[in-house]
């Protein structure tokens, strides 16, 4: 018979206690997931209801709120920024973020953040628990985190910080059947030494407790659960509770100076102990040039138990608990309240108001005949014949006629109420209905959109900054536990939107080709202090049409490039598109100054063909010049030659002429000479 060990003794009983102190809050978040599952009427509800024949159908606002809230908050993921304490540390920071976003995209980081946020608006509380997958890549290991539901954690109730940090302690269970126990911890088959049968066969069981929330209402509709479907498994009726004890205890550090240069280096036992083997050291030690401080740091302490026995013990290179808890609403205690819970009551006035209303349109459109006593003789009859619009009925007079009562009509204040307590709902959920998409209460422009949709979210933001707080305890654990664990060369390579890759070798270590002495280690993650922080409202949607617009209007102003108003796009591959761009503009650059080439070559030809009509011209003229030249000297031969025959003639003639006169002269001279 195995002995019960006295550190499963002490980790049970304080499970007990503090799952005791959370019942309160166990029984109030049970209900806030019944009232989310729409499960909203009690048994006694439920049977007024079917007296009066009508159904258990709730007018469900908590849950389109819920589910708002949850698609607000987380829109996008979030985005986590490393920080270097020192000047030094700054060229890892990028190295560390490529880490962070690795180890997110590993755990599917998105869809373990919404479960979160989900028992974060149902139940009040959500947790992350980050470790060490051992299994993974090929047993080297990853840092991983998933969520666990708030049922299976408990906290030391004295807890007063929001993050549990003062909390002695936090236990995680899990139930699990014996199958399910040995695939994870084959040594529990075993014989024991000195036993006749497995280690198993001796475990404590558990009686069909749960860690998961069922329905508390007997008549609602059934919730399965993990629990719940192992019952049904009639083979496996043996249930073990593995519990996951955290705790804070102090480990001894020793801060390892050398004297001579002031180089400082932190190292825990089993460092120092390896150092100490190296002669070197050991005789810088002996001669006081190197010297050891002791220091205490707070640790995580993991043990694992089962049954009776401790399946093993670790200590966690962090100081945070590795179940990071995300409250709501903050009750100064670790049992914060939900959403839903501060809306219940009001969900409930609204099922009541609606069933007053349809109780009475029952009443009203159900026609009552109140027949006066005497008047008619046979009532079945009467009964079997109103139906008919071809019937006659007697009735006698003297008793008084047969009428239909006017039903007395609600108060117009008793219709407008499930209006005003709806509005009254989203406004405690701080869900309004610009913000669900009613474009009767849109405003006309992108920027007034905008604004009102910034006014609008300032009640998610504010929970939002609460989230974030968890968000950076969350880095803080990986980057804790991932700075411990990758003392390994490993290459890290995330995938962004635009396809570009971001990749880092961490740990690669350089050695001199001739010596092969270690050089230097590139990229060592486990130098330097970096302060992990998430980016506000990195998870928050935005207004995309909005902030395009506004972006294409300071682009057209010139206020910022092309390529700052394409990040407000959702197109994938900006830097293609920005290179096609580049193309495009280039090709456009190249055809302008082809066009304008080409305007220049047709000016030359124009003026080319006006020099050629101006030489034509030119030609012409010349020609023309040449045949007037030539006419000119024609005319010119034509004249002198007539000039000769003119000259000739008029001498011709002169000398006719003169022959004349001096013949007329001698014919006178004769006739005087006669007289």
């Amino acid at each position: 018979m195995i002995q019960e060990d006295i550190r499963v003794k002490e980790i049970r009983e304080l499970w007990d206690r503090w799952n005791d102190a959370r019942q309160d809050w166990d029984t109030q978040a049970r209900e806030d997931i019944d009232f989310y599952l729409g499960n909203h009427f009690t048994e006694d509800e439920m049977n007024a209801l079917a007296e009066r024949n009508q159904s258990a159908m709730p007018i469900d606002r908590l849950y389109s709120a819920i589910e708002q809230f949850k698609a607000i908050i987380t829109s996008k993921p979030p985005k986590f920024s490393a920080v270097g304490r020192e000047d030094s540390d700054n060229k890892l920071a990028n190295v560390w973020k490529v880490i962070l976003e690795y180890i997110w995209d590993l755990s599917d980081g998105n869809e373990t953040f919404k479960q979160v946020i989900h028992d974060y608006a149902v139940t009040g509380l959500g947790y992350f628990y980050t470790y060490i997958d051992n299994e993974a890549d090929y047993g080297r290991g990853e840092v991983k985190f998933t969520y666990v539901d708030p049922f299976r954690v408990v906290v030391d109730p004295n807890s007063r910080n929001r993050w549990f940090d003062d909390a002695s302690g936090i236990m995680l269970s899990t139930i699990f059947t014996k199958r399910q126990l040995l695939d994870l911890y084959p040594q529990l088959g075993q014989i024991a030494e000195g036993e006749e049968k497995a280690i198993i066969e001796d475990l404590d069981t558990i009686d069909h407790e749960e860690d998961y929330p069922n329905s508390t209402n007997a008549q609602s509709k059934p919730r399965f659960t993990p629990d719940v479907v192992k019952d049904y498994d009639t083979f496996e009726t043996d249930k073990y509770r593995l519990i996951e004890s955290f705790s804070k205890i102090k480990v001894p550090y020793f801060r390892m100076v050398n004297l001579q240069t002031g180089d400082e280096k932190i190292v825990d036992e089993q460092a120092l102990s390896t150092i100490m083997q190296d002669p070197k050291t050991k005789l810088a030690v002996d001669e006081g040039m190197i010297d050891f401080v002791e220091v205490l740091q707070t640790r995580i302490k993991l043990t694992c138990c089962v049954g009776q026995v401790v399946l093993y013990e670790r200590i966690l290179d962090t100081d945070i608990y590795p179940i990071v808890p995300v409250p709501n609403i903050w009750t100064n205690t670790p049992y914060p309240m939900s959403d839903i819970r501060k809306n219940k009551d009001f969900q409930r006035f609204l099922n009541k108001t609606v069933s007053l209303i349809t109780s009475h349109a029952q009443a009203s459109s159900g026609l009552k005949l109140l027949v006066p006593q005497g008047s008619v003789q046979d009532m079945e009859e009467l009964e079997r014949d109103w139906a008919n619009p071809n019937a006659t009925i007697e009735y006698d007079s003297s008793f008084g006629e047969p009428h239909f009562p006017s039903p007395q009509p609600l108060a117009n204040s008793i219709m407008q109420l499930p209006q005003l307590v709806e509005k009254y709902i989203d406004l405690n959920m701080g869900i309004f209905e610009m913000m669900q998409g009613n474009t009767e209460v849109a405003p006309k422009t992108s920027s007034a959109t905008m604004m009102l949709e910034d006014f609008g979210q300032r009640r998610s933001k504010s929970k939002l900054r609460d989230i974030e707080g968890s968000l950076k305890r969350l880095g803080r654990v990986v980057y804790n536990l991932a700075k411990s664990h990758y003392d390994f060369k490993k290459t890290f390579r995330i995938a962004q939107p635009n396809n570009d890759i971001d990749e880092y070798t961490i740990n690669k270590r350089l050695y001199d080709d001739k010596t092969k002495e270690l050089m230097n280690i590139e990229n060592d993650i486990s130098v330097g202090q970096f302060d992990i922080r998430v980016i506000g409202n990195s998870t928050m949607p935005s207004n995309k049409w909005g902030e395009w617009n506004i972006y294409m209007e300071a682009y057209q102003a010139g206020l910022i490039d092309r390529q700052e108003a394409l990040k407000k796009t959702e197109i994938f591959d900006k830097s293609g598109v920005l290179q096609r761009m580049d193309v495009v503009q280039q090709l456009q650059q190249q055809l302008a100054g082809a066009q304008e080439q080409i305007k220049k070559l047709s000016g030359d030809l124009q003026t080319r063909d006006r020099e050629a009509i101006n030489l034509r011209k030119q030609t012409e003229v010349e020609k023309f010049k040449g045949r007037l030249k030539e006419q000119e000297q024609s005319s010119k031969a034509d004249s002198k030659i007539a000039v000769g025959r003119l000259s000739n003639a008029v001498k011709l003639e002169s000398e006719k002429l003169r022959l004349a006169t001096e013949a007329e002269k001698r014919s006178q001279t004769q006739k005087g000479d006669k007289r």
